[in-house]
Parts: C-alpha cells; structure tokens; sequence
C-alpha cells in the first residue's frame, strides 16, 4: 500500500521521533507542555468533530496552561490532516482531531496513503454521536419497515446521501443493505452540509446522518428521523425507535471522534494529554453543552482508545470488503 514517499516519510518519523526522544529525556516529563499545542482538524471550521475539539480543547488549555491552538486541515476523507500530523514530530505539541475515517476505514479506501493510520499513537476517544436514519419530508415510508418493503419493491431506485466515499454514513448504509436484503444508490457529497441542502430540496431520499445535525431538522418538520442506530434510544427523541427494535439488529453506528498524535509520541505525553481529556470529560459545562448537542462524553485510558479503534477498524474493513468498494 506505501510507496516509496511513504518510505521515506517513515525515515523522517524515525528521525525525527530519535531527536524528540534525546530532548524529553533531557527536559523531562514535568516540562510538558511548555508551549502551545496545535491540533490539527480533519474536517472544515463547523464540522461535528471541529464543534467537539474547540470544546474540548477550550477546557484542556485551561487544564494544562498552555493554549491548545485549533488548525482545520480538510480533505481527502481526512488523509490531508492525518499525513501532516503523521509527519510532525512526536513532541505533543501537534496532535489529530478527527471522524473515524482517517484512522479507520481510509486504510481500506485508498490504494496509497503517504502515511500509516495504525502508527498514530490514540490519545483519547473525545466524543460519540448517535446516527439516525433521517429522510426527505415526504418520502413515503413512515417507519423502518416501511422504508425496507419500498427498497425491496423498488431495487437501485433509492438514493441516499453521505458525507463522502468511506464516511461514517456510507458504511453504515452498506452495512443496513448487506442486512436488509435492500439495494440503494449511494451518492456521496464532499461533508454533511451539502448532502443535508440535497436531502432537503428532495433530490436525495435519505441519509445515515449524525443525531446533532438532523433533531433539529426532524422537530421542525424540514425531514424525518425514522430510527436511531445505537442500541438505546436517545434521551432527545424518547418516541424514535432503535434500529434493532425496529427489526434490523447488528446495524449499530455511531460518530465518534478522537484525538491521536504522531508516531513514538513519548507514552508520558500522551498519559499527560489522556489525564487533560479526562478531567475535560468531567466539567460541568462541557457535559451540559454535549447534552444540548445530544453529544456523549468520551474518556478512557489511551489503551482502550487503541484497543477502540482497532475493532472499528476491523469492523468497518469488513463492510468495505463485503460491499465491494473499492479503493481509490
């Protein structure tokens, strides 16, 4: 999968994480941070995972007395992001924010990465949002089994939008077809904005969208959630069914984001930065402001965010596999 530019990336990794190891061990553990810390957004300014990192990084500044300076590096299903921070020194002063697919699914997308999403180094899981299965206002099914009888009648003639080839919202809609027996025509946007205007104007009929960017919608009447897909409903939407009590059981998915940092990132920074996330998970007003957003706290020890992201890559590889879409 890695060419020769990743080759030579990875030598620059290597040297670049000997000299960093040769300046902690002459600095020390207690000298970090020093400076501020910038982390680097896979996704454009007003995006669900650059809404939780300036929370988020608003409360960690505070914690660690340095200002956590928040950069937006969209594109490429967040490749662009994860290259740039792959390729900074393993100091802990550049750190990733991002949706799953930079350090997921684009392994499985993508016939050459200029870096390895396995050698990034979990920091801490920040948040989790529920996905919903949200339709045009008057699309015809009223109800998940509805939806699933007019698929089934009527092969390749729904359409459904996503964020991107390889998004959250496209393997999960694989993953609902491989299911339900159902064939539907993906037409994927360049982020949720764009597909969210289509699905409105009706030239799209559905989408696996994120909870934060569609109750609204579905309150005001604009588009209708049909089910939400984790595995309890949600306290917002207290009428809405899962899609398990709906009758499609193992379509669980949820948005989540996460904070990673380049490759031999000294454990000690990232146990320092993990303590800051986790402290972040615990302030009154951050938890008050997830709530509003239907936004779940993340947390967790940098272990159980690897071990974490290791299952999802492995999931999500599976339904890329098992669909047939293949890589760029």
């Amino acid at each position: 999968m890695f060419g020769r530019h990743a080759f030579m990336v990875g030598l620059g990794v290597i040297a670049a994480g000997a000299a960093a190891a040769a300046a902690w061990a002459q600095g020390g553990a207690g000298n970090y941070p020093d400076h501020p810390i910038r982390v680097i957004v896979s996704v454009p300014a007003g995006g669900g995972v650059d809404t939780v990192t300036r929370l988020v990084a608003a409360k960690m500044q505070v914690i660690l007395g340095q200002p956590m300076v928040v950069e937006n590096r969209a594109g490429v299903g967040g490749s662009i992001a994860a290259e740039y921070v792959f390729t900074s020194p393993p100091d802990g002063y550049t750190l990733l924010a991002s949706q799953p697919s930079p350090i997921t699914t684009n392994l499985f997308l993508y016939k050459s990465l200029n870096y390895d999403p396995t050698q990034l180094v979990p920091v801490a899981i920040m948040s989790h949002v529920p996905n919903v299965v949200l339709v045009r206002e008057d699309f015809p099914a009223k109800t998940v089994q509805e939806l699933i009888a007019y698929a089934q009648a009527n092969p390749g003639k729904i359409n459904y939008a996503s964020q991107g080839i390889g998004t959250t919202s496209h393997t999960t809609a694989e993953l609902f077809q491989k299911i339900t027996h159902t064939k539907l025509v993906h037409v994927p946007y360049k982020g949720t904005a764009p597909a969210i205007n289509d699905l409105l104007a009706g030239n799209v009929d559905l989408m696996f969208n994120e909870l934060a960017t569609s109750i609204e919608l579905h309150k005001a009447g604009r588009a209708r959630i049909l089910a939400v897909t984790v595995k309890h409903r949600v306290p917002a939407l207290p009428d809405i069914p899962t899609l398990e009590e709906a009758g499609v059981p193992g379509c669980d998915s949820d948005t989540w984001h996460a904070l990673t940092a380049p490759p031999k990132t000294p454990a000690d920074i990232v146990a320092k930065l993990n303590a800051a996330v986790s402290k972040a998970m615990q302030d009154p007003g951050l938890l008050e402001t997830y709530a509003k957003l239907s936004i779940s706290p993340g947390g967790g020890s940098p272990a159980e965010a690897s071990a974490f992201i290791k299952q999802e890559t492995q999931r999500w590889g599976d339904v890329i596999r098992s669909a047939g879409i293949q890589p760029q």
